[in-house]
């Protein structure tokens, strides 16, 4: 039996042996002191809210977390979406279940966005950041890794080539935005913009589901590429016979430190250079906008012009499509909250 994807599911559907990603778990108590599990199930579609009521310490270690295990339960309505609540659990081997169902991917073609990539980092003319950027390009290995890997475990651009498809948008806003500024080095801002993520392709594993790898939960993307470019750098002196100028080493990575903006949101550093600044606000500007678009496409609630409460961007997100605009775009699904108007 062809196996029942989350975005499928409606209220009053009986599941008997599906298979899920775990793709997160917690256990937590009821007012009246009982123990229950809120678990997030995953598969390429999307996520599915799920709870097990009267739960165990024992049934909780049971769950793997970022592995895989086969349900039994019923999809329920809450607040517009559909949640699971489980009724049994039990191993799913190996061999019974396809990955691919469980691996999203990103619906644009990544060579050609490679290309892309690399026609613009062919642009930058200073001697320097030409010279780092051909070390990073020459890395075979690191490339493959750079193609395929997501851009997060669930914020943004959670799915295979999401890196990918993220660093692109984001050098095509610097394409457009930093013209305007004369003052600012639209060589440095690409090369920043190219190297500010570029170990995301280490700190998440991809093969089976996607999560965190050892080294991304000890070290972390921003200190790992910190790292990267002081040994890239020593190569591209190696090879050219020039000292890499270590101001501006220094400077592109500062730039690297401070893209996430705020303390908060894990900048070791605030943006102090103008190149820093214009970074973090074109990454941010290109991932807030997909959660927007994604929370609103993934949202199921027809008959509702608001998305559920999304804690990350602090709101909820207003649904109609008031110009049309997301209709004529290439690819836009017809769904009922595209075509509703005030």
């Amino acid at each position: 039996m062809a196996r029942r994807f989350i975005t499928e599911l409606h209220a009053g559907e009986r599941l008997e042996d599906e298979v899920f990603l775990i793709q997160g778990k917690d256990l937590r108590t009821t007012t009246q002191g009982n123990l229950y599990i809120h678990a997030v199930l995953a598969d390429r579609t999307g996520h599915l809210v799920a709870r097990q009521w009267q739960a165990t310490e024992a049934m909780f270690d049971q769950m793997p977390e970022g592995g895989f295990l086969r349900f039994k339960g019923r999809v329920e309505n809450y607040k517009g979406n559909p949640q699971f609540i489980i009724d049994a659990m039990r191993p799913a081997e190996p061999d019974s279940f396809d990955i691919a169902d469980f691996l999203p991917k990103t619906k644009k073609d990544i060579d050609v966005m490679w290309s892309r990539v690399v026609e613009i980092l062919g642009e930058v003319k200073h001697a320097d950041l030409a010279a780092l950027i051909e070390e990073f390009l020459s890395d075979k290995e690191l490339v493959a890794w750079v193609k395929k890997a997501p851009a997060a475990v669930m914020m943004h651009h959670a799915y295979i080539g999401g890196l990918l498809e993220h660093t692109l948008n984001v050098m095509e806003l610097a394409l457009r935005t930093i013209p305007l500024y004369p003052e600012l080095s639209l060589d440095l801002v690409l090369t920043g913009i190219f190297l500010q993520d570029i170990c995301k392709a280490k700190e998440l594993t991809y093969a089976t589901n996607i999560g965190y790898s050892d080294e991304g939960q000890l070290v972390g993307h921003i200190a790992l590429a910190v790292v990267w470019i002081d040994r890239k750098a020593a190569k591209a002196e190696s090879r050219t016979g020039r000292v890499f100028p270590a101001d501006l080493r220094a400077v592109l990575q500062h730039i690297v430190l401070s893209h996430h903006g705020r303390y908060e949101f894990g900048s070791p550093k605030l943006p102090a250079v103008p190149e820093a600044i214009a970074v973090h606000f074109l990454d941010n500007l290109d991932a807030k906008i997909a959660m927007f678009v994604a929370q609103i496409d993934n949202d199921r609630d027809a008959a509702s012009h608001w998305t559920n409460y999304n804690r990350a961007l602090e709101t909820k997100i207003f649904k109609p499509d008031v110009t049309g605009a997301r209709c004529e775009t290439p690819g836009a699904p017809p769904d009922d909250h595209r075509k509703t108007t005030l």
